[in-house]
């Protein structure tokens, strides 16, 4: 099954591994080549955490028995990783404790990352339509074309994402294209 037929679990899954490569590439890097990685790490979180928020968790919680659970553990979770995330880009990757908090960041992520592959994507997997999920994948896609290369992790409104800088921006962008895709929004 190509990516553009894969249900949105696999994508997402294919994504995990993804992040987990980008992680060791920006401790591996020094100087621009760093905070050039950084940027896609920030980019392809943002837009990954905005598809699990806007069309995962809900679906999961409509569709699996107990859902709600599962959705309350995974969003502390990732608002957990938001903020390391957002403290590591204004902190900015030549910081001399950069490498540390990132390392803090990667172990949260990773760990989060087990516990959906674990407690979520296989309910997701049984219960779930299969066009649906498809679908999903598709908004998925669109919203990693459309977002800014540079992030910013969930906020609402316009006003609080000029103030909290760029992990929001990724994730307004990423959350309408999302809606644009599955006919929810403007």
């Amino acid at each position: 099954m190509n990516a553009q037929h894969a249900d949105v679990v696999a994508f997402l899954i294919r994504q995990h591994s993804q992040i987990k490569d980008l992680f060791a590439e920006v401790e591996a890097a020094e100087g621009d080549a760093r905070e050039e990685a950084f940027r896609r790490l920030v980019h392809l979180l943002a837009v990954h955490e905005t598809a699990e928020e806007e069309l995962v968790h809900p679906y999961v919680r409509q569709v699996v028995d107990g859902g709600d659970g599962i959705v309350a553990d995974r969003l502390r979770e990732e608002n957990e990783a938001k903020q390391l995330l957002s403290d590591l880009d204004e902190m900015g990757s030549q910081h001399p404790d950069f490498l540390k908090h990132l390392e803090v960041l990667r172990k949260d992520v990773l760990t989060h990352a087990r516990a959906e592959e674990r407690y979520e994507f296989p309910h997701l997997t049984r219960e779930g339509d299969p066009a649906r999920l498809t679908k999903m994948t598709a908004a998925v896609q669109a919203a990693e074309k459309m977002a800014p290369t540079r992030p910013h992790p969930g906020v609402e409104s316009a006003t609080k994402n000029l103030l909290l800088g760029a992990p929001m921006a990724i994730m307004d962008r990423a959350r309408d294209a999302i809606r644009k895709v599955m006919g929810e929004g403007k």
